[in-house]
């Protein structure tokens, strides 16, 4: 009952009504990836995720990338594709986190590479 209510009232909590609505009309599951994020397709072409946990963009992976921006790829051999071991994870945005870049904390950022001129 629960989350009938989150669905009605909030867009941030994986999915509204209207989706699960647009889902079960028009909807067609392509592919689920390794974070638990669904993807779908309608008959007309357009492309939707339904996020696993919090909406983030950043969140979707450079394997499902190019399928949502319509860029040829080949759904078919996604899982297929060869991980090599210097490869990192996938790294959501990181702005506003603890793990944010900033130039007080890279050490080197602050010294100058240069003198500047005296009169």
């Amino acid at each position: 009952m629960l989350t009938i209510f989150k669905e009605i009232f909030t867009w941030w909590n994986h999915q509204t009504l209207g989706t699960r609505i647009q889902i079960f009309f028009f909807g067609k599951f392509v592919g689920e990836d390794h974070q638990g994020n669904r993807y779908y397709q309608s008959k007309s072409g357009k492309r939707w995720i339904v996020y696993n946990g919090e909406i983030e963009a950043s969140k979707i992976p450079n394997e499902w990338y190019s399928w949502m921006h319509s860029i040829n790829n080949n759904i078919e051999n996604i899982h297929q594709v060869k991980k090599y071991k210097w490869q990192k994870d996938h790294l959501p945005n990181q702005t506003g986190t603890q793990n944010s870049y900033h130039p007080k904390k890279n050490k080197n950022a602050v010294k100058k590479k240069y003198k500047t001129w005296q009169s």
